[in-house]
């Protein structure tokens, strides 16, 4: 298994008989072994035996006719807030550790497996999900393939350090502010964000079950698509062909375009122009609601009321084990009223309302995912630098949770540089129809698929 490889490309090699499973389950473990000190903070446990198996069986109903999906004997990671039968669920935390095994698999983790997916480990993340970093420092921070020394964007870190490392083609991972799409941009990759409603919760430790959501990382827009089919719950499906030309994209000019990193800013005009030349009609939209936001979330909004409220007897209890950058995070939520929280269900719906239908007559927004490339881990040491980055990381993705969005993030560097993110975001409840509009800027905007590169220079 290289870094270029698809889920199409590796299921067909399996049709052909150029390839099993048990080779490939084979390849990913002999991959994250290989991997040493980076492979250990990626994965928070590896399935060695239990993947060796599964891929085996995955090969003996081949050979008996049944193909249950393009997933069937691909090896895949999930992360470690999904509950998987007979596995603890730590979430990147040393609170949860001595706790029971979860007695069933996560919905999402139980539609992989359906699927034929087999599951080679769990990755590492941020502590309870909680900052777009993606430092932990519990069980280590996964350093971004491109230069190991930065960040690889959270807080499913180590989903989208082990497809950009070529250890799986695809990552289950969750987004709540920009969980997986901040760290696809920031390593090179494809993070797909569905609407929030789409695939089900259950079995997911929650942050904030207003805006939590589930979505793969992968190196594909259709990858990403067949693996949401899976998670949905829906008939296999892949993008139609859709033309870049006549397409219509809103480029908002409120909060996203802030204080963005020049290189990012210069990879943005690229793939504006790009996408101009391919026909695409760009308009610049003012969307000044983006900046009410903030003003509605100055409380702590949903994350801070609700993941107190999951927290708080664990807080009594455990609370020295946590992370103090998640815990007073997650503290902000105490001081939260009831008042406070129906304002913000309130704010929401009426922006909700207004960008809808502000943006009704557009294909999608488009803005860079992220404004900056991937800083280096060293850069967070402070507590105040880690406050004003972390909230830079998750600025623009955070914005469109809040919306209820559906949105995906591309890779739109140039071959060479740093990883950074162009963003496509739809309208609630239009996930294949983003997904076909992904597919078609995919090719425009930047290398998709191709190899990661070593450390670069800014």
């Amino acid at each position: 298994m290289t870094k270029k490889t698809t889920i199409a490309s590796l299921s067909r090699q399996i049709e052909e008989g150029a390839t099993t499973s048990e080779a490939l389950v084979d390849a990913a473990l002999s991959a994250i072994a290989a991997g040493g000190e980076e492979a250990r903070k990626t994965f928070t446990a590896v399935h060695a035996d239990a993947a060796r198996a599964a891929a085996r069986a995955q090969d003996l109903l081949r050979a008996a006719g049944q193909r249950p999906s393009p997933l069937a004997g691909l090896p895949v990671s999930v992360k470690d807030l999904f509950d998987e039968a007979g596995h603890p669920t730590l979430a990147g935390s040393k609170a949860l550790e001595g706790g029971p095994p979860a007695l069933r698999d996560a919905d999402a983790v139980a539609r992989l497996r359906a699927a034929g997916a087999v599951v080679v480990g769990r990755t590492n993340m941020t502590e309870f999900a909680f900052s777009g970093v993606g430092i932990n420092p519990h069980y280590g921070t996964p350093g971004n393939p491109a230069d190991p020394a930065r960040i690889p964007g959270g807080s499913s870190s180590g989903a989208a350090v082990s497809v950009a490392a070529g250890h799986v083609p695809l990552a289950l991972g969750t987004d709540t502010g920009g969980s997986v799409r901040i760290p696809a941009a920031l390593c090179g990759i494809v993070g797909f964000k569905p609407t929030q409603r789409r695939v089900p919760l259950r079995g997911a430790l929650p942050l904030s079950w207003t805006l939590d959501s589930i979505g793969p990382l992968a190196r594909t827009v259709a990858c990403c698509a067949v693996a949401d089919a899976v998670l949905a719950g829906e008939p296999e499906w892949l993008p139609p062909a859709v033309a870049p030309s006549g397409l219509r994209f809103a480029v908002p000019q409120s909060v996203v375009l802030d204080d963005l990193e020049p290189s990012v800013a210069t990879a943005f005009e690229t793939a504006c122009r790009r996408l101009s030349l391919a026909g695409v009609r760009l308009t610049e939209l003012p969307m000044t609601e983006l900046e009410e936001i903030g003003a509605a979330n100055a409380r702590g909004g949903f994350p801070a009321a609700e993941a107190f409220h999951w927290h708080r007897a664990l807080l009594e209890e455990k609370g020295d084990l946590y992370d103090p950058r998640v815990r007073s995070r997650i503290e902000r939520g105490r001081t939260m009223t009831a008042a406070d929280y129906i304002e913000v269900q309130q704010r929401r719906a009426g922006l909700i309302a207004r960008t809808d239908r502000l943006s009704a007559d557009y294909d999608a927004l488009v803005m860079p995912t992220v404004p900056m490339r991937a800083p280096p881990i060293a850069a967070f040491a402070d507590d105040r630098d880690f406050a004003r980055l972390n909230m830079l990381l998750l600025r623009n993705c955070a914005l469109f949770n809040f919306l209820d969005r559906c949105a995906i993030s591309l890779p739109m560097q140039e071959p060479g540089d740093l990883p950074c993110g162009l963003m496509l975001v739809g309208a609630a409840g239009a996930d294949r129809r983003l997904l076909s509009i992904a597919a078609a800027v995919e090719p425009v905007v930047g290398p998709v698929v191709g190899p990661v590169v070593g450390p670069v220079a800014d």
